[in-house]
C-alpha cells in the first residue's frame, strides 16, 4: 500500500516565491517524554522543564563531538526530538577533554558551576546506554578523549602498560 505525504503549505513571498512553511514544533512524543523523565529521575531535578532544558543542552554539546557513523547511529537510536538536537550541531573543530566538555556545558547553563555541570552532564549521558545500547556507547567513547566514560556512568578502563 502506498501512502502519500501531503506537501507542506507554502508561505507566500513577494514576487511569487514559495518557501516551505517552517516546521511546526513536534508534538511531545512519548519516547522524548520518557527520556526527559529518566533524566529528571537520574538528576533529581525538581521540574520536568529543568530536566528538559538540561537534556537539550547536554545533547547539543554532545552532538558537536560525535561524528561519522556513530553520530548517525546515535541520532537513529534516540527519540526524534533528541535526534534533531544531536544532528543539528556543527561538528566541533577540536575535541574537548571530558573536563573541557563539562566546562562548555557549564557555560551554557545559567548559574552553573563545574560541579553542577558535571552532575547535569552525567544525569543525561548516564541514561543513554540503556536507550541506545552499550555497543554504540562503546563506539562513541572510542572516538572521544579519555574521561568521557565516567560521564556515561561507566568505569574508565585503561590498558595495562
Amino acid at each position: 500500500m502506498t501512502t502519500l505525504t501531503p506537501q507542506k503549505p507554502a508561505v507566500p513571498q513577494p514576487e511569487g516565491d514559495t518557501t516551505p512553511a517552517p516546521e511546526p514544533r513536534p508534538a511531545q512524543d512519548p519516547a522524548w517524554r520518557e527520556l526527559v523523565d529518566a533524566v529528571r529521575e537520574a538528576g533529581q531535578y525538581p521540574t520536568r522543564s529543568e530536566a528538559e532544558s538540561v537534556t537539550r543542552i547536554v545533547l547539543s554539546a554532545l552532538g558537536g563531538h560525535v561524528v561519522g557513523d556513530e553520530r548517525v547511529d546515535l541520532a537513529r537510536a534516540l527519540p526524534e526530538e533528541a535526534a534533531r538536537v544531536v544532528a543539528s550541531q556543527i561538528p566541533a573543530t577540536r575535541q574537548l577533554t571530558a573536563a573541557e566538555f563539562v566546562d562548555s556545558v557549564a557555560a551554557r547553563i545559567e548559574g552553573a558551576t563545574p560541579a553542577t555541570a558535571r552532575w547535569d552532564v552525567s544525569s543525561v549521558l548516564s541514561v543513554l546506554p540503556p536507550l541506545v545500547g552499550d555497543e554504540l556507547v562503546t563506539r562513541i567513547l572510542d572516538q572521544l578523549p579519555p574521561g568521557y566514560a565516567l560521564l556515561f556512568g561507566r568505569a574508565e578502563l585503561t590498558p595495562a602498560a
